[in-house]
Formats: C-alpha cells, sequence, structure tokens
C-alpha cells in the first residue's frame, strides 16, 4: 500500500514513521509499534540493513572509493517493499478447529535475514512466486543479490540457496520447488585491482555479477 507519505503498512503506519523512530532509538518508547507484529518486522528489516550499510561504509572507507547512493537505496526500496504483512501462508495444525498462519511478509524478511547473513553477500529483492496460501502448492522462490567483487559469485549463491531451502523447512510449510538466485551487481570493486580475467566475479566471465545462477 502506498500513499502521499510513501509505503503504508497495514496497521496503518508508514515507512517514514518507523524509519525515524528507529533514527531516535525508539524513544520515547512507542507501545503500539513495539505490540505491533509488522511494525516490528519492519523495523527489524529497516535495522539490518542500516547495519549493514554501516558496516560496508566503513570497510569501504578504509579500503575502497565510497559506494554510491544508488546502491544503498536499492536495498532500501526492495526493503520497504517488502515489509508489508501480503499474504496468509498456512501452517498445519493437530486440531482441524485451528488455524493457524504466517504472513508473506515475514517469510520474505526471513529470506533477507538468511541472505544478509551470508559474509560478502546483499539480498536485493525477495519474491515468492506460486499459490502460497493453498497448502501443499508448489511455490518458487527468487532472489536478487550483490557480491564482494572478490568473493566466488557461484559459490555465494549456491550457498544462498542452500540455506534458503534450510530455513523455509524450519520454519514453514511451503512446497518449494525451486530457489532461483541472480546475482545482479557487485561491491567493492577497486579500479586498481588486478583480477585475472576468468576469475569468477570478474565481468565478462562465467558467473560474473548479472548472470542468473539458478
Amino acid at each position: 500500500m502506498t500513499g502521499d507519505d510513501g509505503i503504508v503498512l497495514e496497521c496503518g503506519r508508514t515507512i517514514e514513521e518507523l524509519s525515524t523512530y528507529l533514527d531516535n532509538g525508539r524513544t520515547p518508547r512507542d507501545p503500539d509499534i513495539e505490540n505491533c507484529p509488522e511494525c516490528l518486522n519492519a523495523l527489524e528489516a529497516l535495522e539490518r540493513v542500516g547495519q549493514l550499510s554501516r558496516d560496508l561504509i566503513a570497510d569501504e572507507a578504509v579500503h575502497l572509493p565510497a559506494l554510491p547512493e544508488r546502491w544503498f537505496q536499492g536495498i532500501l526500496t526492495a526493503v520497504r517493499a517488502e515489509v508489508g504483512t501480503g499474504r496468509s501462508l498456512p501452517v498445519q495444525h493437530p486440531d482441524p478447529r485451528v488455524r493457524i498462519t504466517v504472513t508473506e511478509g515475514a517469510v520474505r524478511s526471513l529470506l533477507r535475514a538468511a541472505g544478509d547473513s551470508i559474509d560478502g553477500l546483499f539480498v536485493g529483492r525477495t519474491e515468492i512466486v506460486g499459490d502460497a496460501d493453498v497448502p501443499g502448492a508448489p511455490v518458487q522462490v527468487r532472489l536478487t543479490a550483490t557480491a564482494a567483487w572478490d568473493r566466488d559469485v557461484t559459490e555465494l549463491a549456491e550457498r544462498l540457496r542452500t540455506r534458503v531451502y534450510r530455513v523455509l523447512a524450519e520454519h514453514t510449510e511451503l512446497n518449494v520447488t525451486t530457489v532461483d538466485v541472480d546475482i545482479v551487481d557487485v561491491h567493492g570493486y577497486d579500479p586498481a585491482d588486478t583480477a585475472t580475467p576468468g576469475t569468477p566475479g570478474t565481468p565478462g566471465t562465467p558467473g560474473a555479477p548479472g548472470k542468473d545462477l539458478s
């Protein structure tokens, strides 16, 4: 949902409001925000991206030229688009009278957290394709990511794919048939780098950024 003030969550809060609340150290404490699952999901995603950005900026300041603003903005835009509740994904319960669901937004946040925990990899977009709200229906997971310049992008993509399969099996009952990972960009490129052509991660070679490694 979008409005004059940007993306609006189902609870009525905007991403801009939550960003300001986070920037202020979550003080004074707002019980409505702190007790709202959707707000907490959004705060966690915004906080994680903020920390990743700060860590990367600190590293770049020491070793490499500064990253372009568009790089951070692209990831933040993806996060903002994903924090909404989305569909309700069913979780089976032995008592047929009990109905349990997990929101699509929570699952996509889980996917992002799984990817961002891999050193040298930042998740861009996440997408769950298929009838995820129908028990047992086959679904496809699609992710884009950026990789560190000096890392093997094929290895990173495979690690992300494996981790996504694992976390979804642990925390959901989705029938995941495929996980597609697309490395769309690199970060930390040093123009003085003398990487040998053919090294994984070097543009123009197999496994280079922009290649679908599914």
